[in-house]
């Protein structure tokens, strides 16, 4: 039986359901980050012990979200839909009640597996439910802005709930939210399925890719630290690449393998992914450094902080139906082209701040940004739900999410280690042009403390081009695009 709500609102409510999950999954990964100051107080740990609440998140995320997308298309993705959101509940509510460290990593990585099901099953649950190619790009669009808008309202959110309810309400607040978006899911949602039954699951591949995207995910996250050349960061880079051949092996091999390895032979899929690749660092490296700048050289809180972000917000909800408006009447790989190049100026308009800089100057290069990533954010993905078999479309989205996620670990990995090597550098040169005539201890301190003023600032405004100049070369990856006519005419097994 095919798909029935085509012409009922019913679709739509679909549409609000899954965005109630991807916002309030998005949104857990971005709220904890403020929570962490006091989790530290609480339980007595070092920032670095504290670092691995986030990493653990993270890598278990990373790892499982394969592994969903094919379960999704094979045992049903409202089942696997409302799985991954109750152990999700579940998960929130016992990092609520989290009493030491290790008890907090094993129930965020609960968590992270179980909201790693999310984002797979959700866009193919939106596939086979918006079938008209146009109307499929405006809910992909919208559900998009979600994803990014959940990033920016978890500062706006967090900071009252914890100054009011303390770290623990960031999670328990998760109960009544996930509760009505259960019962949403059951209400609205349809089953689908791929018309292809999996026979033997594929374990092999799974642990393989597992083992590899966790040494991956480890290294961005701790070489900083660690050293990038260091045994434990070397090890990491053996690791992969032994993995990673491993994987290529198997997926050649195996009849039903978790990642289709003919989907990089699409050049439409592969360019896509280089595109969403590109973006993604350069505005996840770029923008992170954002609250830090505001609060170091500001002197704005942490709340503060977080209003910065409303007008980002407020751009993405506005610019992603308008780009998925833009489905079939200009080619996608124009607007996307075209949405790229703002984002790349929204990042390069960063490189002005100073200590005088106001809440408008980081407001208004959000926004710029925002806007241009919103905009072809229905195009984007609409391209890889398009290229694919849509029997394969969670296993498709799936990939598109693990190209999200290490993109944006590659970027914040990356630019934090290029602010750090600048500000060095940055010191030693504006120090070998400088000169002190005074003795005076109270001068010599303000000399020491404007060169190093100096040089963060000079710093950071380099990241800013840096990641400016990547996206605006990254946009032209995209002409490159071929997509012949766009299917819409999706058939899927329904209950």
């Amino acid at each position: 039986m095919e798909e029935s709500t085509g012409g009922s609102n019913l679709r739509w409510w679909i549409l609000l359901t899954v965005i109630v999950g991807t916002f309030l999954g998005r949104l857990d990964q971005t709220i904890v980050n403020l929570a962490l100051p006091k989790i530290i107080d609480e339980f007595g740990i070092s920032v670095s012990a504290a670092g691995w609440i986030a990493t653990a998140y993270i890598i278990a995320n990373a790892v499982f979200v394969p592994i969903w997308g094919k379960l999704g298309d094979t045992i049903g993705r409202k089942k696997v839909y409302i799985l991954g959101f109750s152990i999700f509940i579940l998960g929130s509510v016992l990092a609520g009640l989290a009493w030491n460290l290790s008890s907090m990593i094993v129930f965020r990585v609960i968590q992270a597996i179980a909201g790693s099901a999310d984002y797979p099953t959700a866009m193919a649950i939106i596939a086979v439910t918006f079938k008209e190619g146009k109307e499929r790009a405006q809910a992909l669009g919208i559900w998009s802005s979600s994803f990014a808008a959940a990033i920016v309202f978890g500062p706006l959110l967090g900071g009252p709930l914890i100054d009011t309810f303390g770290w623990r309400s960031v999670f328990l607040i998760n109960l009544p939210i996930g509760l009505l978006g259960i019962y949403m899911a059951l209400r609205f949602i349809n089953e689908s399925r791929s018309e292809n039954k999996t026979v033997f699951f594929d374990w092999w591949g799974a642990a393989t890719l597992g083992g590899m995207l966790s040494a991956l995910v480890l290294v961005l996250d701790k070489g900083s630290d660690w050293g990038w050349l260091s045994v434990w960061s070397v090890g990491c880079y053996v690791s992969i690449v032994v993995l990673l051949w491993l994987f290529i092996r198997i997926e050649q091999h195996f009849p039903e393998p978790i990642v289709d390895l003919k989907f990089f032979k699409i050049p439409a899929f592969v360019n896509a992914l280089i595109n969403n690749f590109v973006v993604f660092m350069g505005m996840m490296g770029g923008v992170f450094l954002i609250p830090v700048f505001a609060q170091t050289f500001l002197g704005y809180n942490a709340t503060e902080s977080g209003y910065l972000f409303i007008p980002m917000a407020a751009a993405l909800m506005l610019a992603a139906p308008i780009g998925g408006m833009l489905t079939g009447r200009v080619q996608s790989r124009y607007v996307i082209f075209a949405s790229t190049l703002v984002a790349a100026i929204g990042i390069y308009m960063f490189t002005g701040l100073d200590p005088r800089s106001t809440a408008f100057d980081i407001m208004l290069p959000l926004g710029v940004m925002a806007f241009g990533l919103g905009f072809g954010m229905a195009q984007r993905t609409n391209i890889i739900a398009s290229v694919v078999p849509q029997n394969e479309i969670g296993i498709a989205s799936s990939i598109l999410a693990l190209v999200r996620n290490i993109a944006g670990a590659f970027g914040i990995a990356i630019f934090a280690t290029i602010l750090n090597n600048r500000v060095a550098s940055n010191v030693l040169s504006i120090n070998s042009f400088s000169k002190l005539y005074s003795h005076n201890p109270i001068d010599i301190q303000k000399y020491i403390a404007l060169i190093s003023l100096k040089a963060q600032i000079d710093a950071y405004n380099y990241v800013f081009l840096v990641a400016s100049v990547i996206i605006f070369v990254g946009s032209f990856t995209i002409l490159f695009l071929k997509l012949e006519k766009e299917r819409t005419d999706i058939q899927v097994h329904v209950e």
